[in-house]
């Protein structure tokens, strides 16, 4: 029987295998730091449930409770609160195993877009969260309660309420991201800033369907989210036709380089 000599190539596991079996070692990482994140958070989801139900609290008559009907309600909301606080507070680990994971194969310019898109997606995300915890949020509490009556009290469910404050969050948080989404796909060229921009009446109506899609059927917050997603569709369409400029100067810099060259 032969025995493997070294050196043989088929010893040596394929570039695929390779890329696979390092992206599953960043993958158990950020798993891992997550599922300890989450352990962690538990401990502490009553504090940060109470951080998110401030707006509605603050427009509660005072004295006010909120309440929960099944037995089971206030730990699976506390539960939720820890998986979503912890997808947040372990997210650097998480970007970096991503970047670590990227970042080889990538060229030094290419780092830069990476970094700067993946950046203003962030910040853009947390802008799109608190705007609706700040603005939001009082603006609909506010018009909500004040249907309450001396015969109809509003008595808030804690399960309700979380679902309710999630589904906002990150609906705005989402739609935030229409500036970095336009200069990618104008980047790619698979868009064309002005033809986008001669269409405008019909993305205004898009934007409105994606309102009502995005939030509960109410009118105050599906304007409050139609309304910056059009500010951030004509500011990511500014962007997009700036990056196209640049893209076409440097373009034509490189052209009439190459030809003094010759």
């Amino acid at each position: 029987m032969s025995e493997h000599q070294p050196g043989v190539p088929g010893d040596q596991p394929s570039p695929l295998t390779t890329h696979l079996l390092e992206l599953k070692r960043r993958l158990t990482i950020a798993v891992v730091v997550y599922l300890l994140g989450v352990m962690v958070l538990m401990n502490y989801s009553d504090v940060v449930y109470d951080a998110i139900s401030l707006p509605l609290r603050e427009a509660l008559p005072e004295g006010s409770p909120m309440v929960f009907i099944g037995a089971p309600d206030v730990f699976f909301t506390y539960l939720k609160v820890a998986l979503l606080v912890s997808l947040f507070a372990t997210s650097p680990v998480t970007l970096y195993q991503l970047w670590a994971f990227v970042a080889p194969g990538l060229y030094r310019h290419e780092r830069r877009v990476f970094v700067g898109y993946l950046s203003a997606s962030i910040v853009l995300l947390l802008a799109g969260a608190a705007f609706a915890y700040f603005v939001v949020f009082p603006l609909a509490f506010k018009f909500f309660l004040g249907f309450a009556s001396e015969h109809i009290q509003a008595m808030p469910a804690v399960k309700e309420y979380l679902s309710f404050a999630l589904k906002l969050l990150f609906a705005f948080g989402l739609s935030f991201q229409i500036p970095i989404l336009l200069m990618i796909l104008s980047r790619l060229e698979l868009i064309d800033p002005e033809s986008l921009a001669g269409k405008r009446r019909f993305v205004i109506l898009w934007v409105f369907v994606a309102g009502a899609l995005l939030t509960p059927p109410d009118v105050i917050s599906q304007v409050m989210l139609a309304l910056p997603m059009l500010v951030l569709f004509e500011i990511g369409l500014f962007l997009a036709r700036q990056g196209r400029k640049r893209a076409a100067r440097l373009k034509a810099q490189q052209e009439e380089q190459e030809a003094s060259g010759a």
